[in-house]
């Protein structure tokens, strides 16, 4: 049962028709997450003893950041998955995710810059985790522009699918460079295997923030799967009939 759902989840008609009923229920969540967590933390945290309310900024940066990272091993397991078994929906999946996941390493660059201007004292230093973010804002800008530079979606599809395997050996580095490297950027406050090292009075409504942010980010997934699903079968019988139906 579990290999034929997941056989028929990489069928582009099934995910189309399926996830229609997603997209409401992503949204709403989404929304009313975001803005509980936004006004939680921006309007009743506190302030922080050495940072004063510079430090809200937090609320932004570190889900972007989370969803940036998490964002690209999703589109390098999609290519994987593509390549192994030649589903075409993973490819899909695959590019749908690169200019959601540029968009998000984009956010989290801004933020870490205007954070880094009262913090450090300016908005750029080539530090370990900050440059090896910008090779990440690169990766996810190289399978966006490998996506358009061939004529024939095969191509593309492999060719995309490559470059965001190789480039899975910057996430590590990411996450790990704070700890191999002396570098301004403060170490993880939100720890998996160890207590986080943040007041439970401003991790909450950052844990909130993060929810809402993947929330968010499946929102935004299913709905440029779905567009991109509709540009690529446009020929099928089952999308012409969608289109005359005007769904």
């Amino acid at each position: 049962m579990a290999w034929q759902w997941f056989h028929r989840l990489g069928s582009p008609r099934w995910f189309y028709e399926k996830s229609s009923a997603w997209l409401p229920w992503l949204a709403g969540a989404s929304v009313l997450l975001l803005l509980v967590g936004a006004a939680w933390g921006l309007g009743f945290a506190p302030q922080d003893a050495k940072q004063g309310n510079s430090y809200r900024i937090i609320y932004i940066h570190v889900p972007a950041s989370f969803l940036a990272l998490a964002g690209y091993y999703l589109m390098a397991i999609s290519g994987a998955i593509g390549l192994i078994w030649k589903m075409k929906l993973s490819f899909v999946v695959m590019r749908a995710a690169a200019p959601i996941g540029a968009a998000l390493t984009f956010v989290a660059l801004l933020t870490g810059a205007v954070w880094g201007k009262p913090t450090w004292g300016t908005y750029w230093v080539w530090d370990a985790r900050i440059t090896s973010m910008l090779i990440l804002f690169f990766l996810y800008v190289g399978v966006i522009a490998l996506s358009r530079a061939f004529s024939r979606d095969q191509l593309a599809d492999k060719a995309c699918a490559l470059l965001a395997l190789v480039g899975t050996v910057n996430i590590p580095i990411i996450y790990k460079s704070v700890d191999w490297w002396f570098t301004l950027h403060q170490p993880a406050t939100i720890k998996l295997t160890e207590s986080s090292s943040i007041d439970p009075s401003m991790f909450y409504p950052l844990l909130t923030m993060i929810i809402g942010f993947y929330g968010f980010y499946a929102w935004a997934l299913i709905l440029h799967t779905r567009t991109l699903v509709l540009q690529r079968e446009w020929r099928t019988q089952w999308v012409q009939k969608l289109m005359g139906e005007g769904r």
